[in-house]
């Protein structure tokens, strides 16, 4: 069984969207008080669009993919365990909330 110490819900977007994406990131900071990165409009690291990391404590998981579920909209959300194996935690420790998009894993190394 692997151990993961907390999780990262990315929510994905399209340049156009940045703004709406925005606060919904926010809206879950407010409302579950996770932490949550910075609005990228633009892919960045394995992220095939615009994103933003919100991380989820082990412990709250259930409750941010139930508020994930009923408030993401038309948004993709990429989720993974963080192990400390970063290939493993972005294809294999996954799931999707909407359709799966296809990840730039280069720079985790060879896949």
């Amino acid at each position: 069984m692997q151990d993961f110490t907390d999780y990262h819900a990315h929510l994905y977007f399209d340049a156009n969207e940045a703004e709406e994406a925005g606060h919904l990131c926010q809206a879950i900071r407010d409302d579950l008080g996770l932490a949550i990165g910075r609005i990228h409009p633009n892919p960045v690291g394995p992220h095939p669009r615009g994103s933003c990391q919100i991380t989820v404590p082990t412990a709250m998981l259930g409750k941010a993919l139930d508020w994930l579920l009923h408030r993401r909209g038309r948004f993709t959300v990429f989720c993974h365990g963080n192990s400390g194996n970063d290939l493993a935690d972005h294809t294999r420790h996954v799931f999707w909330l909407g359709d799966a998009e296809k990840l730039d894993l280069r720079q985790f190394g060879p896949v």
